[in-house]
């Protein structure tokens, strides 16, 4: 009998060794789990997705928009000391919010075994594994509202972005021809010429060619538009620069803080300008190396915080009171080199605008084209992203 157990136990010992193994593994993987969730995440790469440089364009395009150009105004009711460091202050809470909204999502999705998570899948999933009884049992409403609220915000920005390129192609096309600026043996001409058309013809002009564009559907696509917006609007800061620093005031004149009635108008125009929280989590789930999205984040935020404090510290300082809601209206109108600022910067609006949709169409869209056959799906899917740019215009 005692013969017939050892023998039964030599038997079995291969496999207690492997099972004992076994959950030394799992056992493992859960500690690294606890302990290292970026880390362990990292190790799931996409490579079908965007690389390094095209997610740090998406990036700093998705956040310098129409918001920059009012910055020396926001100054103006901050204070000239206030107002760069209330500034400062909110670039390094911006940064540092999408660094914990990056990390939650790595960490929920390797306690859920996700591949990845959207913005409202993550809220939703922290608020279903979170210490709240009566949160976890309604996770759901955390979805819908950080959806509802997304959609709002993004379509919001793109209606925005919508005024602001009529608003300019209209400036431009009226100074040329009533103004008479074009440029002629290094000199400005002019002639003068009856012209005005409503500013909603403009926005159907611009509507087509929108809807074209929204219809790309690949990030890695728009890059090359990206790319080129990018150094359009880079231009275009150039010249703005160049003109705001040549005849700067002395600055003792300006008011070190302003009124605290004003501050709310600075807070709230620095707000809209930091507007690229919305568009992290998809560029870093879309990117193929995502242990180095991070790095993207910082050089990216960080190149854009310091264009926001430069340009409205140094826009008021130059047009002190004077400064008005876009700092392109305080450039000589009549000058042909002013005047292709506004068109250069609103191709990257044009293209900015294509970014800032994506969010609200990735939310949108599938809901939708669930509702209809696999036949349907595409014609729905090109009708609807139609239909949400023609919202945007109105």
């Amino acid at each position: 009998m005692e013969m017939k157990e050892e023998i039964d136990m030599e038997a079995m010992k291969p496999l207690i060794e492997e099972a004992g193994q076994e959950f030394d593994d799992i056992s493992e993987e859960e500690h690294e789990l606890e302990l290292l969730p970026v880390e362990h995440h990292y190790k799931l790469e996409n490579p079908q997705g965007i690389t390094f440089c095209q997610t740090l364009i998406h990036l700093l395009k998705g956040n310098i928009g129409t918001g920059l150009l009012g910055l020396p105004l926001a100054v103006r009711n901050a204070g000239i000391l206030l107002g760069p460091v209330s500034l400062t202050l909110m670039g390094i809470v911006a940064i540092h919010c999408m660094h914990i909204l990056v990390r939650c999502s790595h960490y929920l999705c390797q306690r859920l075994r996700k591949p990845s998570l959207g913005y409202s899948d993550t809220v939703s999933c922290a608020i279903e594994l979170g210490p709240i009884a009566c949160l976890r049992n309604h996770a759901s409403w955390g979805r819908y509202i950080v959806d509802f609220f997304l959609v709002i915000t993004q379509l919001g920005f793109c209606s925005v972005y919508f005024v602001f390129l009529a608003e300019n192609m209209k400036q431009v096309v009226e100074g040329f021809l009533k103004n008479g600026t074009y440029f002629v043996q290094s000199k400005t001409v002019g002639f003068s010429a009856e012209w005005h058309m409503d500013l909603r013809i403009y926005m159907l002009i611009f509507l087509p060619f929108l809807i074209v564009l929204v219809l790309i559907q690949d990030l890695k696509r728009l890059a090359v538009l990206a790319f080129l917006a990018n150094v359009s609007m880079a231009i275009s800061l150039v010249i703005i620069y160049q003109y705001i620093i040549r005849d700067i005031p002395p600055p003792w004149k300006l008011p070190l803080i302003a009124n605290w009635k004003k501050y709310p108008l600075f807070f709230g125009t620095a707000i809209f300008a930091f507007e690229g929280i919305g568009v992290v989590l998809p560029l870093e789930n879309k990117m193929k190396e995502m242990h180095r999205f991070p790095v993207a984040l910082n050089i990216g935020m960080g190149i854009v915080t310091i264009l926001y404090i430069s340009l409205a510290t140094l826009g008021y300082l130059r047009f002190g009171e004077d400064i008005k809601g876009s700092i392109t209206l305080n450039l000589p109108q009549d000058i042909w080199l002013y005047q292709m600022v506004k068109i250069l910067y609103s191709f990257g609006i044009f293209v900015t605008y294509s970014i800032q949709y994506y969010v609200p169409a990735e939310i949108i869209l599938p809901a939708v084209t669930a509702l209809v056959s696999e036949r349907w799906r595409m014609p729905c899917n090109l009708i609807v992203r139609s239909l949400l740019v023609c919202l945007t215009c109105k």
